[in-house]
């Protein structure tokens, strides 16, 4: 593991709000105009091409491979890979800095950069790890009963969803159409969906697979986690109320799954450790760990309605809501002994704060659409066709932040 100095600086101008400080130093795969597709980094307004540093000499890495894809290169040659960055930006560094001509082909800015789905998933995992979510929830589908099941905190609920919809910031995302039941009605209909709406989560990549039929210690979980990027998964409410029961959600999901273009590593979050929820009762031995249990990265949504050029928070979070972590979510999932493969994708869930500005869906933040909110003189319960839904996190440091950039998308009409 690899951790810029707080204090080191880049030559790069970076300003102290942009997300791509020299401390981060995050992956993601670049299309540059005419060339083929190379591992890239961020840092301060621009995508660097990984392939051109390496060709020119001044990048070298530990083997002959592509520079394509994430999948030649493991956790630990990532965080090597990182390092030496971290050694051609730093502001005594002059290779790079002093050559103009190499500076200018490798360096995009992040505004004209095409940049492509990290990760294509091999799977995608979505828990129900935000604790004040699943109270929400509870508290306005069952208000006769307890806000959590009695499983909640024992077990990390999840689901399996669709790897195949998952896609990267900025594609349009159409509205879904799918089967409901008014409550007045006798029988369902099928057409678009009314109550489309988004969820504010983390995700993780698996960059180490495992066997089939051998479980994960959980003092293993860091060592199988390849990096985070912000996740979006898009719900249509209604259909997901009718199609629920008995098996979960289903087609009221699958339609679509955004995240952020850049993968973080766990290098660049390690500062930022912090304890997490309490945890009563205290979890079973296989979800125990010593390690502090989540990231202190806060998290903001902001919608621009339609017909409108401005965007307006409304919402913000942070994962330090989230009762079970990364780590947990992880080791809950392998105890069965099913096979982790690289590439997985692991969704965090929902991630609420205590309060009313802080909750992490229109679901929430309208509680189930009786209370519509204003946004820059638009009234929403849910999402409207032409709306664009952007999300954004970074953790603070002293004069600088590590980020994760924004993941959005434009719905689209069905």
């Amino acid at each position: 593991m690899f951790v810029v100095p707080s204090s080191a600086r880049s030559w790069v101008p970076v300003d102290p709000t942009s997300h791509f400080s020299l401390q981060n130093l995050p992956f993601g795969l670049l299309a540059p105009a005419g060339r083929n597709v190379t591992l890239a980094t961020a840092i301060g307004d621009y995508a660097v091409d990984l392939t051109a540093l390496r060709d020119a000499g001044i990048l070298t890495i530990f083997r002959s491979t592509n520079m394509d894809s994430f999948a030649e290169f493991s956790l630990e040659e990532l965080s090597e890979l990182r390092h030496k960055l971290f050694e051609i930006f730093e502001e005594s560094n002059a290779t790079l800095r002093d050559n103009e001509i190499l500076r200018m082909g490798a360096m995009t800015p992040l505004s004209e950069a095409r940049l492509l789905l990290p990760i294509k998933p091999t799977a995608f995992i979505d828990f129900y790890s935000g604790i004040h979510h699943a109270s929400n929830v509870g508290k306005m589908f069952r208000p006769d009963m307890p806000p959590l099941l009695p499983n909640y905190r024992h077990v990390p609920v999840g689901y399996n969803g669709r790897a195949s919809s998952v896609v990267v910031s900025g594609t349009p995302i159409r509205r879904p159409k799918g089967q409901t039941k008014a409550a007045d009605a006798e029988v369902p209909s099928f057409g678009p969906t009314k109550e489309l709406d988004f969820e504010l989560e983390m995700g993780f990549f698996v960059g180490q697979p495992t066997a089939m039929g051998e479980p994960m210690p959980i003092a293993d979980a860091p060592k199988h986690i390849l990096g985070y990027v912000l996740v979006n998964d898009w719900s249509a409410r209604d259909v997901q109320r009718w199609e629920y029961v008995p098996l979960g959600p289903f087609l009221a999901k699958s339609f679509a799954t955004s995240i952020s273009p850049w993968v973080v590593l766990p290098d660049a979050l390690e500062p930022f450790r912090i304890a997490g929820a309490e945890q009563d009762p205290e979890p079973l031995p296989y979800l125990k760990t010593k390690l502090s249990l989540t990231y202190d990265i806060k998290l903001e949504v902001s919608l621009q309605p339609a017909g409108s050029d401005t965007s307006h928070v409304i919402s913000t979070s942070n994962t330090k809501y989230l009762y079970w972590s990364f780590d947990q979510q992880l080791a809950h999932q392998a105890s069965n002994g099913t096979p982790l493969g690289w590439g997985d994708l692991y969704a965090s869930g929902t991630i609420s704060g205590p309060l009313e500005g802080s909750f992490g869906s229109m679901l929430e933040l309208t509680w189930k659409g009786s209370k519509p909110i204003e946004v820059g003189g638009a009234t929403r319960t849910f999402l409207e066709d032409g709306d664009t839904l952007s999300m954004t996190g970074y953790c603070q440091g002293d004069g600088f932040r590590v980020g994760f950039g924004t993941v959005s998308g434009t719905v689209e009409p069905a």
